[in-house]
């Protein structure tokens, strides 16, 4: 039986790399890619008609080559975009060219019957907006902050009067710029006397401030479930602002029914993987102690001081036979 495992992701990538490491001691045969690399050194022939539903041909990259029909497990980590391989051509030739390699190569690499995904990009992208995210958190029954998403400054006002103090996040990250440089916007408290008509620009996520004791980050990967609680030196609000080397973590025991919880999460999204984050506002021992924040359905996990133990459990899930379906 078939047991390539894929591996989608850019060339530096220190956590696949762990991840590669681990199957490679199994014998797991391994192939890595970038779909962006398309081109001379990533070329590709896949066929299909009426009497053989299933693709078959070769993807070839400038070490390896593999069979639609070998790959039984894809590690979908974080490939370049398309539009990188493209950005030196005029626009409306970088957007053609990019959509159609995505739909093309993508649209094949994306549908590999029988082979588990860990995750899926179409999972992930199901699962990567915070409105479903909590409110799939609260069907589940899990405690969630109030929240309200606005771009009107009079009901920005009433739920701060309701729910002060409350805190303001974005729902993505910060793009980078016309330099190439990124950065971030942390978590931060925000009064209601700021509130302007600025707000009905774009979409604006206000939440009810956690009187939280700590902070969790709570790592699974198929049925394993690893989590550290964290805490600033500095007791900032948001742990992510400050040198995440100085930050201090100390194992914590998920309560059986979050544990359960997150496990019917991942499943509801048709996800294997997810790093979730919660405030803890007692000593953890209690449900009612912990409040879901976010789910990662991409997220990183290497910086953790249980990043081997993670990355055993992710050379796990992938180490599987392809099914027999097309």
């Amino acid at each position: 039986m078939a047991s390539t495992v894929l591996v989608v992701t850019v060339l530096e990538d220190v956590t696949a790399d762990w991840v590669v490491a681990a199957l490679n001691e199994r014998g797991v045969p391994v192939v890595r890619v970038d779909p962006a690399d398309i081109g001379p050194s990533l070329t590709f022939g896949f066929r299909i008609d009426a009497d053989r539903p299933a693709w078959s041909g070769r993807l070839r990259t400038a070490s390896r080559e593999v069979e639609p029909g070998e790959v039984a497990a894809v590690y979908y980590r974080r490939p370049t975009p398309y539009g990188a391989r493209f950005a030196h051509l005029p626009r409306q030739q970088r957007d053609f060219a990019a959509a159609e390699a995505r739909h093309g190569l993508g649209g094949v690499l994306n549908d590999l019957p029988g082979a588990r995904y860990v995750n899926h990009p179409a999972a992930v992208a199901r699962a990567d907006f915070k409105p479903a995210q909590l409110r799939r958190f609260a069907r589940l029954g899990l405690r969630i902050p109030p929240t309200l998403i606005t771009n009107d400054v009079k009901t920005a006002k009433e739920f701060a009067a309701e729910h002060g103090p409350v805190v303001c996040k974005t729902f993505r990250g910060l793009p980078g710029g016309d330099d190439g440089h990124t950065g971030a916007i942390w978590t931060q408290r925000v009064a209601p006397e700021i509130f302007d008509d600025a707000l009905a620009v774009t979409a604006h996520l206000l939440q009810a401030e956690i009187p939280k004791t700590g902070d969790v980050r709570v790592t699974v990967v198929g049925r394993r479930v690893f989590a550290q609680q964290i805490a600033a030196p500095d007791g900032a609000l948001d742990w992510r602002r400050g040198d995440w080397g100085a930050l201090l973590h100390a194992p914590v025991t998920v309560p059986p029914p979050v544990e359960a919880a997150l496990h019917a999460y991942l499943a509801s999204f048709g996800l294997v993987f997810g790093c979730f984050d919660f405030a803890l506002t007692g000593d953890g021992d209690d449900p009612e102690h912990w409040t879901a924040i976010e789910c990662n359905p991409n997220g990183q996990w290497g910086w953790l001081p249980d990043a081997a133990d993670i990355t055993e459990a992710f050379a796990d899930v992938l180490t599987v036979e392809r099914e027999n379906r097309s």
